[in-house]
């Protein structure tokens, strides 16, 4: 009897466990790409839906979501990535009742005869590489208008969980390369979704604020405009690649003409994208405040750039525990940015950019002095607080600067009675002769019933104290967050225009306030890949 028991108690478990699983995936197939010796995840990964054009990008922890459907259609998937083998997997046999982990090997590099023998023949350096890369962009990327369908988000990362997670799917129309891309490029919202799923914290959503206000916003020792609140504009504007000819983002600058003459590059080991060779080009700079560290895949047969990356750090700011960043230098980040192109029908597109900022939260002191008051009387000072500061630094006068017609004043007394934990007040009883402090009091009093104190007349301030709960007097605090916006391409549409009539994205209001949405017939074909509510390690 005991054994049918736990027989039926081990089946309402597993069902218990298979709904649990089902009802956060929905109707969605939840994998992880991770690396065949160390185990660790494998981000910005192309999987693309084999013979459909459609497909998307795993999260920086792997994951990715594939719709049930495309299961029920025995359809296969592509998994490509720099420096990885590619793999396919039939969707079929992937569970749709617990997370499917992928594993990825490395490429071997075994390079063409013809591309091997070219360049013993050309002893390309890294920088004659780079050179003739950016000059045949207007040859491999295309000058005539196209369209690409994407999913975007944007969301920051406090401690390893998403919060103010935004996404949408939306279409793309590019007049081509010739064209200055913030002018003239139009975007179509399908859809989109300030999801609630997860955290939402309106004081880290706020546009950044460079002034002094109550929890202000700030990106440290840098500085990103607004435009408009249009996150995805912001976005955009760093896409290097697309951007050639134009200012693009600090240190970059003008691709062009800037990337060569401010670098130092250095060739590295070659590596493959699928079938294709690629050269990696490593480049720096340094300055007195910052380092800048990039590379670019390019390829080794007619010099399409397939990615760039760049990541700029603060010298002056280091990690905690001595962490180290993975260009092995122990400095904060401020920047990075991860842009792919693919080649269709021979020339390259988009397939995802990233662009991940670090900002800080400043918010204003929790312990502050609310006023300074005369108390003829008992010819004291009363000194009032916001909160009940602390027994020793509140009877130690030399936290006190209190000044009368510019000459310090002493004191003989300081009464703070700390056993009423509400009492917030001390009373200061300066060391003066009686007439004198009279005096001064009844002139202090009248000054205060004409307006405000010049503070040449007389002024307070309170220095080195702290409250009960240990917060210092008119600190201000900070809190460091990761910023990311993100676009990844699921479909690229060549040859496709823009029509006149239509409604689109308007580029001065934030994307998710007051936007027309405009689903297509086939909108069903596109997908949110919303990531697991917390980082997967």
């Amino acid at each position: 009897m005991r054994n049918i028991l736990r027989t039926h108690f081990f089946f309402l478990l597993l069902f218990l466990v298979s709904n649990t699983i089902l009802s956060q995936q929905g109707e969605y197939i939840v994998g992880k790409l991770m690396d065949s010796e160390t185990q660790e995840s494998i981000a910005f990964a192309s999987i693309r839906i084999k013979d459909r054009a459609l497909g998307i990008i795993s999260n920086i922890d792997g994951s990715f979501k594939i719709p049930l459907k495309y299961k029920e259609y025995g359809d296969i998937i592509e998994i490509s990535s720099m420096e990885y083998q590619t793999k396919e997997i039939i969707i079929h046999d992937f569970s749709i009742y617990e997370l499917n982990d992928v594993i990825l090997q490395a490429s071997t590099l075994e390079l063409e005869e013809a591309v091997v023998i070219a360049e013993k023949k050309n002893k390309l350096t890294a920088r004659k590489i780079v050179r003739r890369a950016l000059r045949l962009i207007p040859e491999n990327y295309p000058v005539e208008s196209f369209s690409t369908v994407g999913y975007y988000r944007d969301y920051q990362l406090d401690n390893l969980r998403y919060i103010n997670l935004n996404e949408a799917i939306l279409e793309v129309f590019d007049e081509g390369f010739d064209a200055i891309d913030s002018a003239t490029t139009k975007v179509k919202i399908f859809d989109y979704l300030e999801n609630n799923d997860f955290k939402r914290d309106t004081l880290t959503s706020r546009s950044y604020d460079y002034q002094f206000k109550e929890g202000r916003k700030v990106i440290d020792k840098a500085f990103l405009a607004s435009y408009g609140g249009n996150e995805f504009t912001i976005l955009k504007v760093h896409d290097a690649i697309r951007n050639y000819k134009i200012d693009s983002y600090s240190f970059v600058h003008r691709l062009k003409s800037d990337l060569l003459s401010e670098h130092k590059f250095k060739k590295e080991s070659d590596t493959y994208l699928d079938d294709e060779p690629l050269y990696t080009i490593k480049f720096n700079k340094l300055l007195s405040g910052y380092s800048a560290y990039g590379t670019m895949y390019i390829s080794k047969r007619n010099f399409e750039i397939y990615k760039m990356e760049y990541a700029v750090y603060d010298r002056k700011k280091t990690l905690p525990n001595g962490i180290s960043n993975r260009h092995k230098t122990n400095n904060q980040q401020v920047f990075e940015i991860i842009t792919e192109y693919r080649p269709k029908n021979d020339r390259m597109y988009l397939n995802y950019i990233s662009f991940h900022n670090t900002f800080k939260i400043w918010e204003p002191p929790k312990f502050v002095l609310d006023s300074t008051d005369v108390d003829i009387v008992q010819r004291c000072f009363a000194m009032s607080f916001n909160r009940p500061p602390d027994l020793q630094g509140a009877i130690n006068g030399d936290n006190y600067i209190l000044k009368y017609k510019g000459e310090k004043i002493g004191f003989k007394e300081i009464v703070y009675d700390d056993t009423d934990k509400s009492r917030k007040t001390i009373l200061l009883y300066p060391k003066m002769k009686s007439n004198k402090a009279k005096e001064m009091f009844r002139s202090i009093a009248i000054a205060a019933s004409k307006g405000t104190i010049d503070s040449l007349f007389f002024s307070s301030k309170v220095y080195n104290m702290y409250d009960v709960d240990g917060n210092l007097i008119n600190e201000w605090t900070s809190k460091d967050y990761d910023q990311f916006r993100e676009f990844f391409v699921q479909e690229v549409k060549p040859n496709v225009n823009s029509r006149m009539d239509s409604l689109f994205m308007d580029k001065q209001r934030p994307i998710f306030k007051d936007q027309p949405i405009i689903k297509p017939n086939n909108f069903d074909d596109y997908w949110m890949n919303t990531p697991l509510k917390n980082i997967i390690k």
